[in-house]
């Protein structure tokens, strides 16, 4: 038997036009919350940290990176100078 990837499976499920609607609506929040995980384990910083320096709490940074809340734009922004980084939002 053939082991599966995530890519595969992947692959296989947005042929269907439900999965496909919704993992597009995800998206975006996905992308966001692998780039602020990755960027706080890049720099060594906890989230305690992380919540610390952007001035919110551990619990805030702890949903956002579970993708069960939406942050604004403006914690956005307080997370990435956090980080030292630059919050960039692109229409492609």
């Amino acid at each position: 038997m053939k082991d599966k990837t995530f890519d595969d499976y992947l692959k296989k499920q947005l042929k269907n036009p439900k999965f496909k609607k919704e993992w597009d609506k995800l998206q975006p929040q996905f992308e966001i919350t692998r780039e602020l995980i990755k960027a706080r384990i890049e720099g060594k910083i906890s989230q305690r940290e992380l919540a610390k320096r952007a001035k919110t709490t551990q619990a805030v940074l702890s949903r956002i990176e579970n993708m069960t809340v939406s942050p604004s734009i403006g914690l956005l922004q307080k997370i990435a100078s956090a980080l030292d980084k630059k919050l960039e939002i692109k229409f492609t």
